[in-house]
Order: structure tokens, then sequence, then C-alpha cells
């Protein structure tokens, strides 16, 4: 069993304007007709709802209800097909009122307790948590990176690989361990690189990486000036391997390809330009930052993020903490159509866990 997922999943009630209710009929074939949808992607006909529903109701009224629930806002004709979709709005009555979530399955929860094992660093844990929330979900996973009080440097290597490049290792705080691939102007001896990390670690080890950053930089100005290319190289080098917290990055996301997969040919235009959003980051971190100034789950319906290129797909969040501390939100983004009943527990409980293993 996961570290706590046997708890209430809390879904934040959403912000949007109150819904209109609906009779149990309409409501027992709106919330049929989302299931549909869902499972097979397509406009459902009154047929295929009458015969899925379980209602003694005729064709007719099955008819005139659909009809009902687009005037009112909850279902669109996308084409000039007799069968309906649901809408953001659909959607949102679905998932605040008809939806019924399960149990996380058996295989989800071992392969998070596989990956999110509290010996990892917490670089490696946001990391496996994104990668694994989009191989369970088939969405894309995003996670925020933690930023603690503080990154001081314990230890730097230098290892030779082919060419003129350079495998960087930076152990940072207790057990936060960085690999980074540097290309070299001129090429190092590998006791050249070992004398260098000497020279690094006894300077600078146990201060702060933006002081070391500032530092570094001062010392590089320095030594040109003195043209000293020893103490000048040994500096280039760990100034290229040294990231302060601002300069790194600051969401994770993965899994992309599973929009594509999950994409009708018509989408491909609203896909590039949530992908150019990922990239730019800006929105999508907007919108992350407010998640983290709540409690429980999150979810956003299309243009209920607040931003037009989410239009047409859907945000489930979850925060995660390092004990009584919030580090950050973990989440998945994925069409409207997504099979909420399943994705919205496996969020919950990657965020427990994630806490549970970050806390140990």
């Amino acid at each position: 069993m996961a570290r706590g997922c046997a708890k209430t999943v809390r879904i934040r009630q959403s912000e949007s304007p109150i819904l209109e209710a609906l009779s149990s009929r309409a409501s027992s074939l709106l919330k049929t007709l989302v299931e549909i949808h869902i499972r097979e992607g397509q406009p459902v006909a009154s047929k295929s709802l009458q015969g899925e529903s379980g209602l003694s109701v005729s064709s007719a009224t099955v008819r005139n209800i659909m009809s009902e629930l687009e005037e009112r806002g909850y279902l669109a004709s996308p084409h000039t097909s007799s069968g309906r979709v649901p809408t953001a709005q659909g959607y949102r009555f679905f998932v605040d009122t008809l939806l019924q979530i399960g149990p996380v399955e058996q295989g989800a929860v071992t392969a998070l307790n596989a990956g999110l094992d509290p010996n990892r660093s917490s670089s490696e844990l946001v990391q496996t948590a994104s990668n694994l929330l989009a191989r369970i979900t088939y969405q894309t996973g995003i996670v925020t990176v933690p930023k603690p009080a503080g990154h001081q440097l314990r230890q730097i290597e230098f290892l030779p690989l082919s060419g003129n490049r350079v495998l960087a290792i930076l152990v940072i705080n207790e057990r936060d361990v960085q690999n980074r691939i540097i290309e070299l102007q001129q090429p190092m001896t590998e006791e050249q690189l070992r004398a260098a990390a000497d020279f690094i670690n006894q300077r600078y080890a146990g201060n702060d990486l933006s002081r070391v950053k500032t530092e570094i930089v001062r010392e590089m100005t320095e030594a040109r000036s003195r043209i000293d290319a020893y103490l000048s190289a040994a500096l280039e080098l760990a100034n290229a391997a040294i990231e302060t917290p601002e300069q790194s990055e600051n969401v994770v996301v993965a899994g992309e390809a599973s929009l594509l997969n999950q994409a009708a040919p018509g989408d491909m235009q609203k896909l590039r330009e949530l992908f150019d959003a990922f990239e730019r980051k800006r929105d999508l971190l907007e919108l992350l930052e407010r998640c983290s100034r709540a409690d429980g789950i999150q979810i956003f319906i299309g243009e209920e993020a607040g931003f037009d290129v989410f239009g047409d797909f859907s945000v489930i969040t979850a925060p995660y903490a390092q004990g009584t501390q919030s580090l950050g939100v973990l989440g998945v983004i994925g069409p409207t159509r997504m099979a909420y009943e399943r994705v919205i527990p496996i969020v919950d409980v990657t965020a427990r866990m994630l806490s549970a293993a970050l806390s140990r």
C-alpha cells in the first residue's frame, strides 16, 4: 500500500460560476455521455446514449434532454452530426458533481514505491515523479522544483570524457548530486582536472552556491589580469559547472509525447501552442504558483486556468512538502477528455509519496 494513499482525496472547489442543478435523468445522461466521450473521443449520438444509460426512457426523451443540456451550455454539437460532446462547463459539472473516484491500481502504487526511493536526491526524486506521472497517467507530468533555503557546495569532481568534454559532478547540501557535461575550449589532462577540483574544493566547499559563483567570477577577472593561465582555467571550469538556484530549471515537464498520441489531426496547432508554453514556462509557472498557495487537489478545465493556451486541456495538481514545509506542486496536463476518476487519485498519491520520500 502506498504511504498515505488511504486518505480521502481532497478536491478544492472550482472558482468557476455556480452551475445550475440538473434533474436526476439529465445528470445521469450527462454522466454517461461524458464517460462515452472520454472512452471513444467521438461525438455521442442519442442512440448510443440511450443504450448505455440504463434509463427506461424513449429515444425522443433522450434527444430532448440532450437538446436541453446543449441549450444550458453543458453539451455542444461540433459539426453537422447529431452527436454531442461535453463542453468545459459539462466537464466541470461532471467532475464536481458526478465523478466517482476509484482506488489507485496496485501496479501504479508499485511503480511509485519503486521510483520514489527516499535514498535518492531531491532533484532525482522530482525528475522521477514527473516521469512516473507521465508514464502512469498517459498525460504530461509536471513538477515544480523545490527551492530549499540554501544550496551549499559540498564537493566537485571533474572526469574526462571523449574529445574536449568533461563531466562535472557536484554534491549540493547533504545528498543532492548534480551532473553536467562541459565542452572545453582547450583540452585538459586527467591530472589537471583533478588538481582543478582539489583547488575548488579547498577554496569554496561549504559555501552557498550563489556566493561561490560570485567569487569565481571575481577571481576569474583577477586571474586574467595576472595572466595566471592555470588558475583562470580552473575557475572557468568551475564557473561552467556551477548553476545557482536562480539559473536552474524551475519546473520539470515529462511525457509531452502522450499528448501527441491522443491528439486528433485538427489539434496539432493547439498542441504546438501548448508546447511553446512548456518551452517558455512563464504561463505554466504562474498557474503552478497559484496552485502552490492552495490545499488539496486542484482541477482547471479549459480556460479556467486563465490562459488561452490551456483552452482545450485540463490541469490537475496537488501540493507536496518536506515535513511541514511546502516545497511545490506536481500534476498532469492532458486533454479535457482525460479519465479524471483514474488520474485524480494518482496525482494525489504521487504527491503524498513524494512528500514522504523527501521527508525521510
